[in-house]
């Protein structure tokens, strides 16, 4: 995805695809505050640059 195509925010289902993970996983991560959402009706929705924060946290040195 192009700098350009990128989403303003995402969804937990977005993010677990893009990860290649379970949505629960996502879901944990946001339950364990290692991943900031907003949560709007019964959907979590993960602003671009939280998850820009949370790679750069899960990079390896």
């Amino acid at each position: 995805m192009s700098k350009d195509e990128r989403k303003a925010f995402y969804t937990a289902q977005e993010l677990a695809e893009l990860l290649s993970v379970n949505v629960m996983t996502i879901y944990r991560y946001i339950k364990a505050k290692r991943l900031k959402a907003y949560k709007i009706g019964k959907e979590y929705r993960i602003e671009h640059a939280e998850f820009e924060r949370f790679m750069s946290k899960a990079k390896t040195k």
